[in-house]
């Protein structure tokens, strides 16, 4: 077994001599969402890194940080395709609400395609707190989890031919856009990684160069902490705390487990 296999394993509380099943992935991605923080700090802090398996191990599985879409899809793709599964990765561009507009940046999403069957499925494990905690088929078809209802539709446009839909717990009433996709662009190498990393780490309109960001599912809701405010989704009931560079800390240790050689 790899260091990698063996590792990611252990933080996520899986034996070494289980064989993953099809089956498994619903139980492994709730694993890892509730495991591995989707975090900014490395841009923050201007500690990033080239995008590399080593390094990913480091960051996430030994150090027990978190990462961006670029950094936690990729450690999942590894794992995944390491356990007999045959996958891809591939580039998205996020839709957002709030404009009503595709992204300025392009495609930065990275999520993983999945081949199951004759069946494709999109896998998602670095989407902050939209995440589907399942395998979504690309035929339309509605999942559901406690995080909320998922599907990917085909569409034909220039961001893509198909997009994730998402309608979350407690929060949406009707279906929103997550990001689009091209199942016929896939990554052809690891340096494409590098190249999303440089655009959300260094572009003016990249939302993730601007302030700290952690948030995290958990099996009751999910939690979120900025660089100003803590907020706390629990059974549907939302709190919010105003906070300083101090609370900050406090926080990120006590409910995400960053030491202060990682703030």
């Amino acid at each position: 077994m790899s260091e990698l296999n063996g590792l990611f394993r252990k933080r996520l509380g899986i034996p070494e001599n289980e064989k993953l099943t099809f089956e498994s992935l619903d139980r492994i991605l709730e694993k890892t969402a509730t495991t591995f923080p989707f975090e900014n700090l490395g841009i923050i802090l201007n500690k990033t890194r080239a995008i590399s398996p080593k390094n990913l191990i480091n960051k996430i599985l030994v150090n027990k940080e978190g990462g961006l879409c670029y950094e936690l899809n990729p450690l999942l793709y590894f794992f995944l395709v390491e356990n007999g599964f045959k996958a891809v990765l591939i580039r998205g561009k996020v839709y957002n609400e709030a404009t009503n507009a595709w992204s300025e940046l392009g495609r930065t999403h990275v999520a993983v395609l999945l081949q199951q069957e004759g069946q494709t499925y999109l896998v998602d494990t670095g989407f902050g707190g939209n995440l589907p905690l399942k395998p979504v088929p690309l035929n339309g078809e509605t999942v559901s989890s406690m995080n909320g209802e998922f599907r990917v539709q085909a569409m034909e446009s220039a961001e893509g031919n198909y997009r994730l839909e998402l309608k979350l717990k407690y929060k949406d009433t009707d279906w929103k856009i997550g990001y689009a996709f091209d199942i016929n662009q896939t990554l052809a190498d690891l340096s494409e990684l590098n190249d999303v990393q440089d655009i959300i780490a260094n572009h003016e309109d990249s939302r993730f160069n601007k302030i700290p960001l952690i948030t995290q599912i958990k099996s009751d809701g999910n939690i979120t902490l900025t660089g100003t405010s803590f907020t706390q989704w629990i059974d549907g009931k939302c709190m919010k705390e105003q906070i300083d560079d101090d609370r900050f800390k406090v926080l990120a240790k006590q409910y995400f487990g960053f030491q202060g050689g990682s703030l």
